[in-house]
Order: C-alpha cells, then sequence, then structure tokens
C-alpha cells in the first residue's frame, strides 16, 4: 500500500476523455467519455510499473515516468 500511496487517485489524458480512478483497496474505475464504469478491476504497482486485470480477465500494463501515467498508448495525467 504505501508503494502505490503516491498514484492513488484519478488520472485523465489530455482532452478528457479517458479517466483511471486508481482506488486505495487496488481496485480501479475506468471511465470512457460518456460511460462512466466502463471498465473496473485490479491493480497492482511494483516499482514505476502498473498491471490491470479487469473483471472480465482482461490485461493491461503501464509505466510512470516523471508524474506521467504511460499506458496502452495513452498519456495520463494527475488531476490535482
Amino acid at each position: 500500500m504505501e508503494q502505490t500511496k503516491e498514484y492513488i487517485g484519478i488520472w485523465v489524458t489530455k482532452d478528457g476523455n479517458i479517466r483511471h480512478e486508481l482506488l486505495p483497496n487496488d481496485r480501479y474505475d475506468e471511465a470512457r467519455g460518456n460511460r462512466k464504469s466502463a471498465y473496473q478491476g485490479d491493480y497492482w504497482v511494483t516499482g514505476n510499473h502498473i498491471n490491470y486485470k479487469d473483471d472480465t480477465g482482461f490485461t493491461a500494463d503501464g509505466e510512470f515516468k516523471n508524474g506521467i501515467l504511460y499506458h496502452a498508448g495513452m498519456i495520463l495525467y494527475k488531476e490535482q
């Protein structure tokens, strides 16, 4: 938990279309456009690497670099 603390919160693409909410219980909720909770599942962080597994079993990953989340060709910024 201590390791992921700085990553908890809402990460959003510049255009606001994709929003990842990383919750403190190691769950995430992803909104896409007008679709709230389009995807939900578990996440875990190791170093600056994040792995996702949604509730359907789909997996993905990303990297945190200099306060930015790079995930599946997207660039997400943490909301303040």
